[in-house]
């Protein structure tokens, strides 16, 4: 059994494992390397629901997603899904998710159903070393702010983009705000996280969104620099399981007049904390 990386910046792969029998030590194991790469994929995992269920029990509590429509049977697991027909796909932009909570999901495991084809990949961004590579005085201003997050204008009842999904999104009387420092300290290894995001992002808090949005697009077009991103491409029982405070997704709409089913599992997380303040350099 082996995690190995596949980037300098984000992402590992699991070999080996099967995951419907895991041994403690596994689970300390993928747990270690969850945290420390971001996301981890794994291949021939053909999970049941209630093997997918167990395996996420076995990190954290599940944390059912308000907005998505449910496994008809397993109400804990969230359907993502494109119909041949259908124009627009779940997730389909740069995003991490519930951003929006008070207390944010701690990541999801994403297992793949039936895929298409050619197409439906899956990109993966590492905020952590987007962070790293900006300069001093850039994060020092950054630890000193903090970002207003927001479902309304994605899940709310007038959303364009609920809309556009055509029943696969619901409850948007549950829509929110949140406010979160925009660097964090990474829950598990302390390390300093870019928490922002084109989807839910609205505006530094104690800004405007005119005044945010420079700086915000600024940070996004950098965190997505091909230095920093990975992509991932689906077979059925294919997983994914990332974390959402250190990195983004975005699921690739290129697969007009296919089917594509993913269950989808969010675990729970905690609240989070601002990073330490950067320490100036001596002289």
């Amino acid at each position: 059994m082996e995690i190995t990386p596949v980037s300098e910046a984000i992402g590992a792969e699991g070999t080996g494992f099967d995951l419907r029998s895991l041994a403690d030590d596994e689970v300390v194991a993928i747990k270690s390397a969850w945290s420390t790469h971001g996301v981890l994929f794994f291949r021939d995992q053909p999970l049941s629901p209630d093997e997918h269920i167990a395996f996420a029990e076995r990190f954290a509590a599940i944390d059912v997603n308000q907005f998505f429509a449910a496994v008809e049977t397993h109400p804990q697991i969230a359907e993502v899904r494109k119909e041949p027909d259908q124009k627009h796909n779940i997730g389909g932009g740069w995003h991490t998710d519930h951003t929006y909570d008070q207390v944010p999901a701690r990541g999801s495991i994403l297992l793949a159903q039936e895929v298409p084809p050619t197409g439906g990949d899956t990109r993966f961004a590492g905020v952590a070393a987007a962070y790293d590579a900006l300069s001093d005085g850039l994060k020092a201003t950054l630890g000193s702010l903090q970002a207003v997050h927001s479902s309304r204008h994605v899940f709310g009842d007038q959303s364009e983009h609920a809309k556009a999904m055509e029943g696969r999104l619901g409850n948007p009387e549950a829509v929110g705000d949140s406010v979160h420092p925009v660097v964090i300290a990474h829950p598990e290894t302390g390390q300093p996280l870019l928490y922002v995001n084109p989807a839910f992002t609205t505006h530094f808090l104690g800004w405007t969104a005119d005044e945010s949005k420079p700086l915000l697009e600024y940070l996004y077009s950098h965190m997505v620099q091909p230095e920093f991103t990975i992509q991932f491409r689906w077979e059925p029982g294919s997983i994914a399981m990332w974390d959402n405070r250190s990195t983004w997704h975005w699921a690739l709409n290129d697969y007009a007049g296919h089917r594509r089913l993913m269950h989808r599992i969010t675990v729970a997380g905690v609240a989070l904390e601002a990073a330490p303040p950067l320490v100036a350099a001596a002289g």
